[in-house]
């Protein structure tokens, strides 16, 4: 069945906001690692069974992913399927939890059935600088709002 990893953050956002964010191409502006990975390209039709693909530089080479929306609950919960383009076997699962928390949001993603251990670890790595660059863009956001 594989493995999981998961990471969280807290958002200075509202949920339809980080919902938005999770949604739409500014994909591009978070989905990062610095110096592993950027995304460069991504577009979706965010319903059920609506299909999402992204595309980027990873450790110096093109990469694509793609997926399958299976589970949509605006503004608290996401969950797709994510698979590289090209890679046997079947596609892993992420899921995103969007709670309200004072006049933040926590964001929980869980990234399920990951075959091999080296890239549960990656993805873990991954999914983490990618939350710590939205919590970036959006605390940059609030702050422009309240100047």
């Amino acid at each position: 069945m594989g493995q999981g990893v998961s990471a969280t953050a807290l958002l200075p956002a509202t949920p339809d906001r980080v919902f938005r964010a999770m949604t739409s191409a500014e994909i591009c502006r978070w989905w990062v690692h610095p110096g592993v990975f950027d995304t460069r390209e991504w577009n979706g039709d965010v319903r059920v069974v609506g299909r999402w693909e992204s595309a980027g530089i990873g450790g110096g080479q093109p990469y694509r992913l793609k997926g399958e929306y299976l589970e949509i609950e605006i503004p608290v919960r996401l969950v797709h399927t994510w698979k590289m383009v090209g890679e046997a076997g079947n596609p892993s699962t992420a899921t995103y939890r969007v709670e309200p928390e004072g006049d933040s949001v926590r964001l929980t993603v869980g990234h399920a059935s990951l075959m091999i251990r080296e890239i549960c670890e990656a993805t873990r790595a991954g999914w983490e600088t990618s939350l710590t660059r939205l919590a970036e863009i959006l605390t940059e956001e609030r702050a422009a709002a309240s100047a």
